[in-house]
């Protein structure tokens, strides 16, 4: 996805000339391009994300389209401070992209998991949130991005569902798209796990359970309708993703059903408990062990179902 991202972003660059993208000394070889072809628009902060994004916040008031861009928790947790004083009550023009959400860079350890952020960003007034789970939403989100004003977070991670767009369909902010149909749950995904949603739906439906698939690509603003309308027309709602179960997809669909007093038949969240991911190892590896994985996510269906 990183690389759909920056490359989507490379070619809007040639038109607009607002667009700057500013690294927090990272990237080297995926932003080569884009430095070479644009220097006048790119600036290596250096290891200063927190100044990085002071820079983003002035550039982005003064008119420019503003880019940050590090890894997970470097983009958002380091300068948190700086995103809600500088981007977020100016209502800047800064996008956050963070590249190795969840556990994505996982052979790194826990100070490289982020699994927290979008609990964090979402609570932010000001901000859109966004987690594509796939090649076609990262370059939708990319495009719709630069014709928005204010404050974004793109979410990005190592994973993806590859392109799950159908002929001519057309991309909308903070509406979640349905790409498997069935009555008897709903299966509600954000980000590159949304692969792993679609293969469990397949799994089941070979064993005559028939999963409805969505994909919220879009946290904040969230897509409240598809939400409703899942409770109330299929079997429940499991939510599921590589975050902590404390403030995020789940969190977030849980408010939305409350608050309309809409109480679907069965609702689990799937993530990250609340804890610290103290082991290592690749990002499946770490599904695995965590329970965030197609066989955890088959079996939790299949319980429910009964």
């Amino acid at each position: 996805m990183r690389d759909h991202f920056i490359e989507q972003l490379t070619a809007l660059a040639a038109v607009d000339k607002r667009i700057i993208l500013i690294t927090g000394d990272l990237g080297f070889g995926v932003l080569t391009n884009f430095a070479s072809t644009y220097p006048d628009q790119y600036i290596n902060a250096g290891v200063a994300e927190q100044n990085m994004t002071g820079i983003a916040s002035g550039l982005g008031i003064e008119g420019k389209i503003a880019f940050t861009y590090s890894i997970g928790n470097f983009c958002t947790l380091r300068c948190l401070e700086q995103i809600r004083n500088d981007a977020c009550y100016h209502n800047a023009n800064v996008t956050i992209v963070s590249v190795g959400g969840g556990f994505s860079y996982g052979a790194l350890g826990y100070s490289h998991h982020a699994t927290e952020d979008i609990a964090i960003m979402r609570a932010l007034p000001n901000i859109r949130v966004f987690v594509p789970g796939d090649f076609w939403e990262t370059t939708e989100i990319t495009k719709a991005i630069v014709k928005l004003q204010g404050v974004n977070y793109l979410r990005l991670d190592k994973s993806s569902a590859g392109y799950t767009n159908k002929t001519d369909e057309i991309f909308e902010v903070g509406k979640a798209r349905i790409l498997r149909e069935g009555a008897d749950m709903t299966i509600l995904a954000t980000g590159g796990i949304l692969e792993v949603a679609l293969n469990a739906a397949d799994e089941l439906s070979e064993q005559g359970i028939n999963c409805r698939v969505l994909s919220i690509h879009t946290i904040k603003p969230i897509d409240k309708e598809a939400i409703i309308n899942a409770s109330a027309n299929t079997g429940g709602i499991i939510t599921l993703e590589e975050h902590t179960v404390d403030g995020g997809l789940g969190g977030a669909v849980a408010e939305v059903l409350m608050e309309s007093g809409v109480y679907p038949k069965k609702f689990k969240k799937i993530g990250l408990a609340s804890q610290f991911s103290t082991i290592v190892g690749s990002q499946t590896y770490l599904r695995e062990k965590y329970g965030l994985d197609q066989t955890t996510l088959v079996s939790t269906v299949k319980s429910l179902v009964k």
